[in-house]
């Protein structure tokens, strides 16, 4: 029989995120630490907002891009937070969530063999993404002692005459590392010197704790040539709401939606009048979330100073990097080991690109109670294995 499958498609790894929230899904009073899912409910007056469209029989396709009051909130919230301004009617799409817009955003600005460079550790998305479009990834391996941020130097070098896109991953996932403005014009004057793109990948942009989030399409020169994407899924916890969105010159969004349209047809009607309650009325609710994470992160930092486990300050998304190198065990091994003797769930550093190996990403998407106890865990855990290099 003739192989159904492609030959592409066959060689991409699954996520290796999935792997270990697959594995504590079926072993008894486990944690999971490992998946960035807020652990808060959609606040009642979104969800009342969705349920509302409903009773309202709101249940037809709405336009290719979005509704219009939806990208006409989506223009007010960007503008009121990072100073930028956008053109509802052809700068703006809705999406599937902020996946599918750095995938249609690939599709719409690669052609095969172009080069889109990809810093790491990142989002397990970047990757595969590219390479479906028969793009070659190019990866930028980051630096803990840079704390995981792009240099300018580190971009310059990783350029070459088939460079076409950057994928800007700040505030990252797995890292939590984010770039302040200076990082983002150094990095911007590299851009424009070389004549490339950005994809600047937002979603954490409301989950930041060292003053407000700065968007490299803030800096002089650098909208024109950007494709900011961002969503509801992190900092309104909509999730399964599966609504995001990108802005962006309307020669690139009007390619973006042609290919949404055949792909997609439209966002989830329901999810976006919900989106539009968030937007209006739901800066209270981020500000309460954000400040529920900022109390773990500082927890969890506090609770790494004190085992003595190294790890840098992330001061975005809802994760932090610890380094596990002084145990002699690859991240893998140490996750694994964790998991079976401990009943605790990371995810190894390496699930993010190869830069990640010696490192672990740990979300604090969690009550503050399930990672007292769980960090509980990883003190003993420790501490065993310290116990063993004496011996």
């Amino acid at each position: 029989m003739r192989n159904p499958l492609s030959d592409k498609v066959v060689t991409i790894k699954p996520s290796g995120i999935r792997k270990f929230f697959d594995i504590v899904s079926e072993m008894e009073d486990a944690i999971s630490l490992g998946v960035g899912e807020p652990d808060f409910d959609t606040p009642w007056h979104i969800r009342d907002e969705g349920i509302y469209s409903l009773e309202k029989g709101r249940t037809f396709y709405t336009s290719n891009s979005g509704l219009k009051d939806l990208k006409i909130e989506i223009c007010n919230y960007l503008e009121r937070r990072i100073g930028v301004k956008y053109h509802y009617q052809d700068e703006v799409l809705v999406t599937v969530g902020g996946s599918e817009a750095i995938d249609i955003a690939l599709r719409a600005m690669i052609n095969p063999g172009e080069e889109v460079l990809i810093p790491q550790p990142s989002y397990v998305s970047y990757g595969p993404c590219a390479v479906l479009t028969d793009a070659v990834p190019v990866i930028i391996n980051l630096k803990a002692e840079n704390e995981f941020r792009l240099t300018a130097q580190e971009l310059r070098d990783a350029i070459t005459d088939r460079t076409k896109v950057l994928i800007l991953p700040f505030p990252n996932n797995p890292t939590g590392a984010i770039m302040e403005r200076k990082d983002l014009e150094e990095i911007a004057e590299v851009i424009i010197e070389n004549d490339i793109f950005v994809i600047s990948d937002e979603i954490y942009s409301e989950l930041t704790y060292k003053g407000d989030h700065v968007s490299i399409t803030c800096i002089p020169g650098m909208q024109e040539r950007t494709v900011l994407i961002n969503g509801f899924s992190k900092a309104y916890a909509m999730t399964g709401w599966r609504l995001g969105y990108a802005c962006g010159p309307k020669e690139i969004i009007a390619q973006m939606t042609k290919i949404h349209q055949f792909a997609i047809m439209c966002a989830p009607t329901t999810s976006q009048y919900a989106a539009v309650e968030a937007l209006k009325n739901g800066d209270k609710d981020v500000k309460q979330m954000r400040e529920a994470y900022n109390q773990r992160r500082r927890y969890l930092m506090h609770a790494f100073k004190e085992m003595g486990l190294e790890c840098f300050e992330p001061y975005g998304a809802f994760y932090v990097f610890p380094c596990i190198k002084e145990f002699g065990m690859t991240s893998e091994e140490f996750a694994t080991r964790f998991l079976e003797e401990e009943k605790v769930a990371v995810v190894p550093g390496t699930a993010f690109g190869d830069s990640g190996e010696g490192f672990l990403r740990i979300s604090y998407a969690y009550s503050l109670e399930n990672l007292k106890l769980a960090i509980g865990k990883l003190n003993h855990f420790i501490s065993r294995l310290r116990e063993e290099k004496k011996a």
